[in-house]
């Protein structure tokens, strides 16, 4: 997740979205006397990625480095694995592009110095599972990139971002695996992996240039899993609830269950403008990030200590089945989420 800008402005809640929300498509695809089966997610598995993605030898994963690219490569073979499909456009699950990046050209003879734009190549990792719906297009994404390397404390300097955000994208790993061993899907399923979010969202935002947004369904962004929610183990936030009937749709697939989401308690830190979702979000989509950390009192959040012993890596895996039981109705196509709409300057 990017660090927060210095401007706050709280969101405004729509009470009649919230009342209506329009889950009447999505009321007869469960009973409230028939509990779902959890999602078969090995919690094994789990940890052999995100320790894969979070080790030392990956270098905190900065974006624009060779750091970056070795993980990006190292997820294009999980997505192989997973038996997604990659998409036109992709060099093997790998999709690259070039950002301009200003730098100091040397003096004239005139004296005069001036910037000029060179380019840095970047990329994002990106798989689907074909539906039966082509044009319907239900998205899971995670940014892998980290901060790095920075100054040394107690001797390490390796900002390894396990829980930011290693544990999103290895739930974008295992939906891809979960969703593919069960066939064909109702809607088309698209997988990507980020790059560059903390850079400035570079990777999602081209990325969205590549898609048609009235035809994004639905936007899971996964950021920050790995350790419990305030209101307890099996829970996770959504951000922007109050923006569409998203959450209120996963609200609805997990009743019964011991999975319950909730609307962000943190409100003005803005964070659902602040993660990837953000783009797409403007152009209408429902769009929304999912996490779990307690992002206020968060000692590790940027910081070298983000290692994969901080996490709950129980909470973790129960997390990702409570995202794939949430996606159900809106992968099968039995509900849509409503349309964000949000006011000029957000």
């Amino acid at each position: 997740m990017s660090a927060p800008t210095s401007s706050f402005i709280r969101v405004t809640v729509l009470s009649a979205l919230l009342s209506s929300a329009g889950l009447s498509e999505c009321a007869s695809a469960q009973t409230a006397s028939t509990t779902p089966e959890a999602p078969r997610i090995e919690q094994a598995r789990v940890e052999q990625i995100i320790s894969t993605l979070a080790n030392d030898d990956m270098r905190g994963r900065s974006a624009f480095s060779a750091d970056a690219v070795r993980a990006a490569e190292y997820l294009a073979g999980e997505f192989a694995a997973a038996g997604l499909k990659s998409p036109e456009g992709a060099d093997g699950y790998l999709q690259w592009f070039s950002v301009p990046t200003p730098t100091r050209r040397a003096a004239n003879v005139g004296g005069n110095g001036g910037a000029s734009a060179s380019e840095q190549g970047l990329v994002n990792v990106v798989g689907m599972i074909p539906g039966r719906r082509s044009d319907e297009y239900v998205l899971f994404s995670a940014h892998y990139d980290h901060i790095g390397i920075r100054e040394p404390v107690a001797g390490d300097s390796i900002a390894n971002g396990a829980n930011d955000n290693a544990s999103g994208t290895t739930a974008v790993v295992m939906l891809g695996r979960y969703f593919a061993e069960r066939g064909t899907p109702e809607r088309t399923l698209l997988f990507a992996a980020f790059t560059a979010e903390e850079r400035g969202g570079f990777g999602s935002r081209y990325y969205s240039t590549q898609l048609d947004p009235d035809q994004i369904v639905a936007m899971f962004n996964i950021e920050m899993i790995g350790k419990p929610a305030v209101q307890g183990p099996n829970t996770a936030w959504i951000t922007g609830f109050e923006q569409s009937s998203f959450g209120l749709i996963l609200q609805e697939a997990v009743t019964g269950t011991e999975y319950e989401f909730y609307p962000d308690p943190y409100p003005d830190q803005r964070l659902f403008y602040r993660s990837d979702n953000a783009t797409l979000a403007r152009s209408g989509v429902p769009a929304h990030s999912i996490s779990t950390t307690p992002i206020d009192v968060d000692q590790d959040y940027h910081q070298v200590t983000d290692h994969v012993e901080t996490l709950d890596l129980e909470h973790l895996t129960n997390t990702i089945r409570a995202i794939a039981m949430g996606a159900e109705t809106i992968v099968s196509g039995a509900a849509t989420p409503t349309r964000v709409d949000l006011p000029d300057g957000n």
